[in-house]
């Protein structure tokens, strides 16, 4: 009798489970999305970082005022 419940009930339905791998494979695409815009984010903030170093060793004499 547990059998013929579960059936009735709902057992396995083809289109949950194809929602079901649809949305567990979006879930790992953006996973995949997240994880290649956190090495991007990286990357960019240590350009940044060895610009502003770069920038900073830069010896520059006191700016003088314009002549007008």
């Amino acid at each position: 009798m547990a059998k013929a419940l579960l059936g009735y009930v709902g057992g396995s339905d083809p289109r949950v489970l194809a929602e079901m791998r649809r949305l567990q494979q979006r879930v790992q695409d953006l996973e995949s999305e997240l994880i290649r815009m956190q090495v991007e984010n990286d990357a960019l903030s240590a350009a940044v970082h060895h610009s502003d170093s770069l920038l900073d060793s830069i010896d520059v004499p006191q700016a003088e005022p314009a002549l007008a």
